[in-house]
């Protein structure tokens, strides 16, 4: 595939994921928890049947963990929402312990440099969307897939532009980068 060929494939996928997720914010939550536990039951199930479909000299062990992906994979396939609002909280906790860690350490900086007040602005918000999550776990949830929905869009939209902008100026035979010395041409 040419580059034409990948940036327009780019664009694709990062429209078809941005709108699924802005359009269907909680549907898309459950759907990711299922896909998460298909990866886990593709190895598992391979493991399993490969121990049984062994007939080597010396026997395998007992594909123990292929057994526990297994049985973790069926779980999240069986009850999505409940690891969504897990997968909800332990991404909240995460931002409420970035935007503590962002606010240390604009306070410690402000021990040899003065810090301005709008510094202290988006690990505010980082705090309070980690709080809110924290204690709206499904709401919390579809605001996140819709930001990362509407930032999937922007991206496609850049790469669009980028593609009909950019590409169409790139020169045809390939150019030697900064640099680099042609190969030059030995004649006898």
């Amino acid at each position: 595939m040419n580059r034409f060929s990948y940036s327009l494939l780019r664009v694709v996928c990062a429209l078809v994921i941005g709108l699924v997720l802005v359009l269907f914010p909680h549907q898309a939550a459950e759907y990711l928890v299922i896909t998460v536990g298909g990866v886990f039951l593709v190895p598992a199930l391979a493991s399993i049947v490969g121990y049984f479909a062994w007939r080597g000299e010396r026997p395998l062990r007992f594909p123990l963990l292929g057994v526990g992906s297994l049985l973790f994979g069926l779980w999240l396939i069986i009850m999505p929402e409940f690891f969504a609002d897990l997968l909800t909280y332990v991404l909240g906790f995460i931002l409420v312990m970035g935007g503590v860690q962002q606010l240390v350490s604009l306070a410690s900086a402000r021990q040899w440099m003065r810090v301005p007040v709008g510094f202290y602005v988006v690990p505010m918000l980082i705090l309070l969307a980690g709080l809110f999550a924290l204690f709206n776990p499904t709401g919390a949830r579809s605001t996140a897939f819709i930001i990362i929905g509407a930032s999937s869009l922007v991206y496609a939209l850049f790469e669009l532009v980028d593609w009909f902008g950019f590409s169409r100026r790139r020169p045809k035979t390939p150019q030697p980068r900064h640099g680099e010395v042609e190969d030059a041409e030995v004649v006898d």
